[in-house]
């Protein structure tokens, strides 16, 4: 959460009145979520909104059919039935404010040096490849099947309300292949960053989350996806279509005052033309959905997983897993590999800088799975999947 969110959150409180409930009238952190969807308040989307943990069956629903890409959809006013947990209330942010740990304490900025930073060349794309590049934070360079996928892209050295990034971005522009799609997660400033789309020609498709369309055509461009939960499209692409799904994740949106969860947030999953399967999760806490998304999913290969920005727990453990939750939602999705991402880039909370990457290898080794299974990536490094 950057310190412009939180004051967006405290001033959509005083222009309420100050009542103490966060945005959408939820109470503070302690009190009871909500037990049920908020009533609709605008048009219904295309497909009935899934609201809860679905009904556990021996078998998972059959996947969606892909939607057309560049569809216009109609969306409620907003989604904040979808939340899991109440959002920050005014006095959430008071305490927060008095006890100032959102930073990592100055003695542990020293350990800015050692974050692990090793650019590299970006791995040759074949029509049967499948390779992560990180750039830093939740922006990756996918290659799969002959494309070239960017997910959360951020290339600017700093987005509103947050310190400078502690490490260049992994991957230079100019380095960059013509990018066939890029992914969006949600809208928050350090995943969806305007300066870094516009370098993008307008013609670039967008894959959105439900409500952020006309966000993107405003902004010109002009093959623009927004999509629910469970749905998905296709991509055409040398080695055959690639499936990208768009599933749950426990989180939240805004962008300004008057925009909270006015639009969707979540992963997503995608599923090269031999059966590889990549999760992508975006902004995520722990949560119930991941088991879900394995159970309709199975045979992930590699989940891309939040592991920073998780300190102090009281506020932030229902926005963002910590490393030990990244390692349990890895395997609650049945994903063969941990890939952690989310750290490394932006200050964003009040961990140590090293300390992501310390407890996730340790997690991760107290479960006895493989070591070359969590492939734990230096800014800027790539890996290969290898082919089935």
């Amino acid at each position: 959460m950057t310190e412009q969110t939180e004051r967006s959150l405290a001033e959509s409180a005083d222009h309420r009145g100050g009542t103490g409930a966060g945005p959408g009238g939820q109470a503070d952190p302690g009190t009871a979520p909500a037990t049920g969807p908020a009533p609709a308040t605008g048009p219904a989307p295309a497909t009935a909104p899934a609201t809860g943990p679905a009904p556990v069956t021996d078998t998972p629903p059959p996947l969606a059919e892909p939607r057309p890409l560049g569809e216009t959809r109609t969306w409620p006013r907003d989604f904040t039935d979808r939340l899991t947990a109440p959002l920050p209330g005014v006095r959430a942010l008071a305490r927060i404010a008095r006890e100032g740990k959102l930073r990592p304490a100055p003695e542990t900025l020293r350990e800015i040096q050692q974050l692990p930073f090793e650019p590299g060349p970006l791995p040759a794309a074949g029509p049967t490849t499948l390779a992560l590049t990180w750039a830093g934070h939740a922006s990756w360079v996918i290659r799969i099947a002959g494309l070239t996928l960017l997910t959360d892209p951020v290339w600017s050295r700093k987005i509103l309300g947050t310190p400078p990034r502690v490490t260049p971005v992994g991957v230079r522009w100019e380095d960059l292949p013509p990018v066939d799609a890029v992914l969006i997660s949600h809208n928050h400033y350090d995943h969806l960053d305007i300066p870094t789309l516009k370098r993008l020609p307008r013609h670039t498709p967008l894959l959105l989350p439900a409500g952020l369309a006309c966000w993107a055509r405003r902004r010109g461009f002009r093959h623009v996806t927004d999509l629910d939960w469970w749905e998905a499209v296709e991509l055409p692409a040398p080695g055959g279509p690639v499936r990208l799904d768009f599933v749950p994740a426990h989180h939240w949106s805004k962008r300004t005052l008057t925009d909270t969860c006015r639009s969707l947030w979540g992963g997503w999953l995608l599923t090269a033309p031999d059966g590889r399967r990549v999760h992508f999760a975006g902004d995520t806490g722990y949560g119930h959905w991941f088991e879900e998304i394995g159970r309709r999913y199975p045979g992930i290969d590699l989940s891309l997983l939040p592991i920073g920005a998780y300190d102090p727990r009281w506020m932030l453990r229902p926005v963002h897993t910590d490393p030990e939750e990244a390692v349990r939602a890895c395997q609650d999705l049945g994903a063969r590999a941990l890939v952690p991402m989310h750290w490394s880039t932006f200050l964003l909370s009040g961990e140590p800088p090293l300390e992501p990457l310390r407890r996730v290898r340790a997690a991760w080794e107290a479960t006895g799975r493989p070591r070359e299974d969590l492939w734990d990536l230096p800014v800027g490094a790539s890996r290969v999947l290898a082919e089935r």
